[in-house]
C-alpha cells in the first residue's frame, strides 16, 4: 500500500495555500479523471449503465464508513431535502430540539413546517434539554460554524431515556471524525466537503423499518424495480432506503465514487490523525500569538474570534480561510501539511 504521503501528493496539486475544507474540499486529481470521464460518455452518447454504477458504488462505500448495512442508506443531493423527509414526518404539535447558530441546512425545514414547536439551546447543554414530549433532536456532529464537537454518547443516551428520536448531520465530519451511524435513528452527510466530492450528492442513513418516514419526495427511482416502474405511479417501493433517493445528479456520483475510494485506501484514522495533527499546531501557534480560537477538542475545525476581518486580506495573500460571523475559521484535511499551517501563522503575525 502507498503512503499516506505518496497518495495525497499524487492527487492534489492545490495553487493557494487552502485551509477551506469546511465550505468545500479540495477535489482529487482522480475524481477530475472521473467526472471528465462521465462527460465524455455523455458528450458521444455512450451507455450510462456504468454512471449509474457509480451510484451504488458510492452508497456502499458510505455504508462502509457510516458502519451501517447498505439497505439503509439514501442516496440524495442536500442535506436540506433529507431534513425535510424528516420533518414531513412529524406530527403537528410535536417537539423539535436544535443547537443555537447550527447550520441552517440541518434547522429551517424543521422551521418552515409552521406547526412544529421548535426549541434552541446552547450545543452544550443540547443532551440536558431533552425532556418527555421531545419528539427530535436534530444537531451536527460539528459545527459548520466554529469546528465544536458535540457530545453525541450523552445525546443518544438522553434521548433513549426520553424516547425521542435523534438526527444527526456528519457533513462537518465524516471523513475524518469516526462515524457510527447506527447509534442513531437518522443521519446525513454531503459529498462536497470532508469526502472530498463534488457538490450535488448527499446520503441519509435511516433504520431499518424506515423510522415512521414516509417517501414524499419518491420518484421513478424509489421503485423496487427502478426501470420497470418509470411510468405511472410506483406500485412498489424499494425495500430498503433507495426508497427515499432522489433522482441522482450522475456526474456528482461519478466523481464521488473516486473520492471515496480514496479515503478508503488512506483510512479515515490516519486521515483524523493528520488532521488533528495540523489544527494542533495552529492553535499552539495562536497562543503564541496571543490569540484565543474557540474551545473545540479534538476537532479539525479551529475558529478565531475577531479576526474573521482578515479573511479578504489573506486571500489576496493566496490563503485559502472563511469569515464566519466575524471569526477566522480555518480547517485542515489531508492535503494540508505543518508549513500550510505556519504559512497561515506567519501572515496572522505580520
Amino acid at each position: 500500500m502507498e503512503t499516506f504521503e505518496n497518495l495525497v501528493r499524487a492527487e492534489f496539486a492545490p495553487k493557494n495555500t487552502y485551509l477551506n475544507t469546511a465550505s468545500n474540499a479540495l477535489l482529487p486529481a482522480r475524481t477530475v479523471t472521473a467526472l471528465a470521464e462521465a462527460a465524455r460518455i455523455r458528450a458521444e452518447g455512450g451507455s450510462l449503465d456504468q454512471v449509474y454504477a457509480d451510484v451504488e458504488a458510492c452508497r456502499a462505500a458510505y455504508a462502509r464508513l457510516a458502519g451501517v448495512p447498505v439497505e439503509r442508506v439514501a442516496a440524495g443531493a442536500t442535506v436540506a431535502l433529507h431534513t425535510a423527509l424528516i420533518a414531513a414526518s412529524l406530527p403537528p404539535g410535536a417537539e423539535v430540539l436544535t443547537v443555537e447558530g447550527d447550520f441552517t441546512s440541518v434547522l429551517n425545514p424543521f422551521h418552515t413546517r409552521g406547526d412544529l414547536k421548535v426549541r434552541a439551546v446552547p450545543l452544550e447543554r443540547l443532551a440536558d434539554s431533552v425532556r418527555q414530549g421531545t419528539a427530535l433532536v436534530a444537531v451536527s456532529a460539528a459545527q459548520s460554524a466554529d469546528g465544536r464537537i458535540a457530545d453525541l454518547p450523552a445525546l443518544r443516551e438522553a434521548a433513549r431515556v426520553h424516547g425521542a428520536r435523534t438526527y444527526v448531520d456528519f457533513s462537518q465530519g465524516a471523513g475524518w471524525l469516526p462515524v457510527e451511524a447506527d447509534a442513531f435513528d437518522y443521519s446525513v452527510c454531503v459529498s462536497y466537503k470532508w469526502l472530498l466530492g463534488p457538490h450535488g450528492a448527499a446520503f441519509l442513513v435511516v433504520p431499518g423499518d424506515f423510522g415512521d418516514l414516509t417517501p414524499v419526495q419518491a420518484g421513478w427511482t424509489a421503485g423496487e424495480e427502478p426501470w420497470n416502474s418509470c411510468y405511472g405511479p410506483v406500485t412498489e417501493l424499494a425495500r430498503s432506503a433507495r426508497r427515499f433517493d432522489s433522482s441522482p445528479a450522475l456526474f456528482s456520483y461519478a466523481g464521488l465514487r473516486a473520492s471515496l475510494e480514496l479515503l478508503e485506501e488512506i483510512g479515515v484514522d490516519a486521515v483524523r490523525d493528520h488532521d488533528l495533527a495540523l489544527a494542533g499546531r495552529f492553535r499552539a501557534g495562536l497562543a503564541a500569538l496571543g490569540h484565543e480560537p474557540v474551545p473545540a477538542p479534538g476537532s479539525a475545525i479551529v475558529s478565531v474570534p475577531g479576526l474573521g476581518r482578515l479573511q479578504p486580506e489573506l486571500a489576496r495573500a493566496g490563503v485559502a480561510v472563511s469569515d464566519r460571523a466575524g471569526h477566522l475559521r480555518a480547517s485542515f484535511h489531508l492535503y494540508n501539511t505543518a508549513a500550510d499551517v505556519d504559512r497561515l501563522l506567519d501572515a496572522l503575525s505580520g
